[in-house]
């Protein structure tokens, strides 16, 4: 009885042991928590040093994760949202939902950056990805004037979407409607998020999609092709930076520091250029993989402070779709 009533003793002290294992909460978009994306080695790497259980929740893509943070507003579970950029982070911000993250990171970013409540994880430039043997147009106006076919994200949906609509903004001003007018024909369909569009475009369903600078990195890397190249427009090309945000209502406050912290490390910042195909935050120790270096890089780079991201938003959405409805 003696042995017994020991052994009960100990089940009773670990059992609120094992249930007192910390739970991180990350909303993120679907490619981030995908088995090519970051999110497997960075679960495991951040569950290594913190002892909690890091649980990832995808949202559809970027522009999706806001339209749910509002939804949900303070019954959001999500301690750490990951995955808005700089056309979305005003919006947020007026949601009152996050809390300052205290943090002043050396960043490695083409343009100044601080922002109280969001930090930068990685950034890109918005390009058009084609076939070598294309002889890609280089500007929008001379993109509407050819018969090469094109499909994009939803603005409404999808980082990608609205950086482009940011971008024809940015780079035409009022003349924006106008450029849309003449790109409603090369358009072969819109998408929800990039995931789709990429993948009608490797089908041979476009001759261009809309992507990223780094996106032909992929494939000369991780699959040995370099046929694959992004088109460097004359008028600059839009400029995305991704961040991440620290929910003021997480029952996780100090963990979610941790994250945020982790995430700018060199640990994680080395595995994002060869699994999100971006551009790391802080450059690595080891630098950016072979291949990087090859790749187009814009002369000229594009984008609008958030403010401006988000006044110009309704208007570029109300162009987008009245030049599609024709």
């Amino acid at each position: 009885m003696k042995t017994l009533g020991f052994a009960a003793g100990l089940l009773a002290i670990a059992a609120p042991a094992l249930a007192e294992t910390p739970v991180l909460h990350v909303l993120t978009y679907d490619s981030f928590v995908s088995e090519w994306g970051p999110g497997p080695a960075i679960e495991t790497a951040f569950e290594a040093e913190c002892g909690c259980d890091l649980r990832f929740t995808a949202a559809g893509d970027g522009a999706a994760l806001l339209a749910r943070l509002q939804l949900e507003g303070v019954r959001s579970e999500a301690d750490v949202i990951l995955g808005l950029d700089t056309s979305l982070t005003a919006a947020a911000r007026r949601t009152g939902l996050f809390a300052p993250h205290g943090q002043r990171p050396a960043l490695s970013l083409p343009v100044p950056f601080e922002d109280a409540e969001f930090l930068p994880y990685d950034w890109g430039w918005f390009a058009f990805v084609h076939d070598r043997k294309l002889d890609p147009p280089k500007d929008f106006a001379a993109l509407a004037a050819s018969d090469l076919k094109i499909v994009i994200e939803d603005p409404r949906s999808s980082t990608p979407g609205l950086g482009l609509l940011l971008w024809v903004k940015a780079a035409y001003g009022d003349r924006a409607a106008e450029i849309w007018q003449g790109l409603a024909d090369n358009i072969v369909t819109v998408t929800p998020g990039w995931s789709e569009a990429y993948g009608m475009f490797l089908d041979g369903e476009a001759d261009m999609v809309l992507s990223y600078t780094t996106s032909p990195a992929s494939h000369l890397i991780a699959e040995q092709d370099g046929s694959k190249t992004a088109a460097l427009f004359d008028e600059g090309n839009y400029l995305q930076v991704e961040v991440m945000g620290k929910l003021a209502a997480s029952d996780q406050p100090e963990l979610a520091d941790r994250f945020l912290a982790f995430m700018l490390s060199d640990a994680a910042q080395s595995v994002l250029p060869t699994t999100n195909w971006m551009y790391p935050a802080l450059t690595p120790a080891a630098g950016l993989p072979e291949g990087f270096e090859a790749l187009a890089r814009p002369v000229k780079s594009l984008l609008l402070p958030a403010d401006e991201a988000e006044a110009a938003r309704g208007p570029a959405l109300d162009e987008w779709r009245a030049a599609l409805a024709r």
